[in-house]
């Protein structure tokens, strides 16, 4: 414990007694955040009330598609599987370490709308089995990003009342552009935590999706400009309290690549000293990106995805996207600051999370290791298998 409580004050907080191996840090936040949870099409065809198979792609024509390309890839899936089935080992994890919240970005509609948006993928789950978000006892689905809208305004409006049906709360898409921009209002312990969703058009999000006062969409920032942040600091002013922490949730950029734009760092250090944000929680890749800790924040550029349904298809191995991070963040509840952050490696196989074997964590370690010299941290492989932050 010695070691991991210098380890924890390289981030200029106060040390806390966080273990990684059980229980929430004393005197502190802990956060478990993920990237993309897709838990649509091929997924959604094995859970306990699958959606209507039928699919608009040039690719594939039926949801059920995926799932044998999976089956080819590494065997027979079970149908009908329990709504905890997709999150396998990674339940174990987040029992052990209780997190006091837990946050993804949602790239699924659940819905039963047949108004597939004219963009050739379209992602839905359906309503009846939004159990299985429960079941990792998730407190807040970030809906800013370019699959929400799959299936229409009425496949948005069906999952916002389906999550809200179920007790998880929503940012970052709405009824109206006055809802779209209202953060999820969570708490830990007795500190207020303000979850806020943004869109980037760099993410694939059309221009069209954007809410307004009549109309349903997402929270579409028009650009990452120092206005947008402007923009954002003064949303953020809007709701915050003495004591609240914040969380501002981005989906921005491509699908590939380990590059960070100069503009993601730019807007990013803006939220920072601008907004007063927290975390900035950035996803959109397929796979994880390099992180920084900017005047004592944590700045996840791309977390990767978590739940996907995309084995057995072919093209950039190289980012080994099979390999997904679970992200246990610890946060000093006075002053917001980075105490410590873990990174547990899993694998996708047959649509189930499995603890990553050490080889693969350590790929992850020396790419993530790579990624983040420029960005001033390194990664560390701990015994347990997990991944360590630190500064360089």
């Amino acid at each position: 414990m010695r070691g991991r409580r210098r380890f924890l004050k390289a981030f200029g907080g106060a040390a806390l007694a966080a273990s990684g191996e059980g229980g929430g840090a004393v005197g502190g936040m802990r956060l478990f955040l993920t990237g993309d949870v897709m838990t649509g099409r091929g997924i959604d065809q094995v859970l306990a009330h699958p959606s209507r198979p039928r699919i608009h792609e040039g690719y594939m024509t039926s949801a059920l598609g995926y799932v044998e390309l999976a089956e080819q890839a590494h065997g027979p899936i079970p149908r009908r599987v329990g709504f905890d089935h997709v999150w396998g080992d990674a339940l174990a994890e987040l029992e052990a370490r209780a997190p006091d919240l837990r946050i993804v970005n949602l790239e699924t509609s659940i819905t039963t709308s047949e108004e597939a948006a004219p963009k050739g993928i379209n992602y839905r789950m359906h309503p009846a089995n939004v159990p299985c978000l429960r079941a990792a006892g998730i407190d807040c689905c970030v809906l800013a990003n370019n699959h929400v809208l799959d299936w229409g305004s009425r496949g948005l409006l069906e999952t916002l009342d389906s999550l809200h049906g179920a007790g998880i709360a929503t940012t970052g898409a709405g009824r109206s552009a006055e809802e779209a921009e209202r953060p999820a209002v969570l708490r830990a312990g007795g500190t207020r935590v303000l979850v806020f969703g943004f869109g980037s058009p760099t993410s694939g999000i059309p221009p069209d999706w954007a809410a307004t006062p009549r109309r349903p969409g997402v929270r579409v920032l028009p650009d990452l400009s120092p206005a947008s942040a402007k923009e954002v600091a003064a949303q953020v002013r809007g709701w915050r309290q003495t004591g609240d922490r914040v969380v501002a949730s981005l989906h921005w950029g491509g699908n590939w690549g380990y590059e960070v734009p100069l503009e993601h760092r730019a807007f990013a250090h803006r939220l920072v000293d601008e907004a007063g944000v927290d975390v900035v929680h950035g996803h959109s890749s397929h796979h994880p990106k390099g992180i920084e800790v900017y005047g004592g924040r944590l700045v996840l550029y791309g977390c990767g995805d978590f739940l996907n349904d995309y084995e057995g298809i072919a093209g950039y191995e190289e980012y080994r996207s099979e390999l997904v991070l679970a992200y246990f963040v610890t946060l000093d509840s006075a002053s917001g600051e980075l105490v410590g952050l873990e990174m547990v490696p899993y694998r996708i196989r047959r649509f189930r999370l499995e603890r990553a074997e050490r080889g693969d964590a350590e790929w992850l370690r020396r790419t993530l290791d790579r990624e983040g010299r420029a960005l001033g941290t390194k990664v560390e492989l701990a015994a347990s298998g997990a991944l360590a932050l630190g500064r360089r």
